[in-house]
């Protein structure tokens, strides 16, 4: 499998990520079927799974961290993310300091492992300082806790303002944005895929097949090559270029 390098990171990783939303109460409830489906996955060349603390309230990333505790964690491309709302404390939630640091403990206890290769921040959240949101993340990074970090579904705007606080107050900054990308859904080709360009980001595109909006190559994609089962979001990373933007097989 050729594997693309994921922004200025430095990580390599497979062509697709294996998203792993409907693991868990919103889509599988039987663990030891979606961990056989992550492990296929592996074998088949992918290492790149991407997760988030709210799919089934946590429980889609302790199914990832069964099916890594079977594998070389090590070859592994880890990602998950933080901001919605989890359980009834109002300060369980968003993008504040206080919230990052605490949930990314919860995250790494349920994925059982000691670090996040690429840890992403949900949604934006107007309630908070940027730089708030970018000194926790830049701490964890410097702890070790996580390798990166990113961001998911923002506007270039606040891309742009994140690059700009991160450069002039000596942060860590966003070194990836996952946005809604598919045939249908093209609005990121007008300022984010440009925006991610300009800054070395790495674009990570999630419902590339628009919800089972693109029918045919929904249908292809429900199997791998050998037959195996790898689930309805299989993420498509790609490299953002000056001639064009394209999703990589």
């Amino acid at each position: 499998m050729e594997y693309h390098s994921l922004g200025r990171t430095g990580i390599r990783v497979s062509p697709l990520c294996l998203g792993a939303m409907m693991f868990g109460a919103w889509g599988n409830p039987d663990h030891d079927d979606s961990i056989r489906i992550i492990h296929r996955a592996v074998d088949e060349g992918i290492n790149f799974i991407d997760t988030a603390d709210v799919y089934s309230a946590g429980e889609s990333e302790e199914i990832v961290g069964k099916a890594l505790s079977g594998l070389d964690r090590s070859r592994i491309v880890l990602a998950t993310k933080v901001h919605a709302q989890m359980g009834d404390d109002p300060n369980a939630r968003g993008n504040s300091r206080r919230w990052i640091i605490e949930e990314c403990e919860h995250s790494l206890r349920r994925l059982g492992t000691d670090y996040i290769d690429l840890y992403q921040i949900h949604r934006p959240d107007e309630a908070v300082d940027v730089d708030q949101t970018l000194g926790a993340l830049s701490d964890l990074l410097h702890a070790g806790k996580i390798r990166a970090f990113g961001s998911s579904t923002f506007p270039s705007e606040q891309i742009v303002e994140a690059q700009w606080i991160a450069e002039r107050r000596g942060r860590e900054r966003f070194m990836t944005e996952q946005p809604p990308y598919s045939l249908l859904v093209r609005g990121i080709e007008r300022d984010v895929l440009p925006t991610a360009q300009a800054y070395g980001m790495g674009v990570i595109p999630w419902s590339p097949l628009a919800g089972g909006g693109c029918p045919v190559a929904s249908a292809r994609a429900r199997t791998t090559r050998a037959g195996a089962r790898v689930g309805s979001r299989l993420a498509t990373t790609c490299r953002y270029r000056a001639t064009n933007a394209s999703s990589s097989s």
